[in-house]
């Protein structure tokens, strides 16, 4: 099962949550940034539906898989920063 970690950081004058090196919006407060990350991390986890898809992967071949919808990660926010 794959994890996903959302991280509250300091971002553009008030407060993001980010995953990996992609940021979201600026929140005006640390809690609103928490609260939103809460938020995506439990809409992470909720099952789909199972569906076919194609990608080209990172030698330009594309690639054709059957996913299942209740294949969800693991989802964690961690907040090391003191507001």
């Amino acid at each position: 099962m794959a994890h996903v970690k959302y991280e509250i950081v300091e971002h553009d004058g008030g407060w993001a949550y980010k995953l990996g090196d992609v940021f979201s919006e600026t929140f005006k407060t640390h809690a609103d940034a928490v609260f939103a990350a809460k938020r995506a991390a439990r809409e992470q986890e909720v099952p789909g539906e199972s569906s076919t898809i194609e990608y080209q992967d990172q030698s330009g071949r594309w690639r054709t898989e059957n996913v299942s919808g209740s294949d969800r990660p693991d989802t964690e926010v961690e907040d090391d920063v003191s507001p």
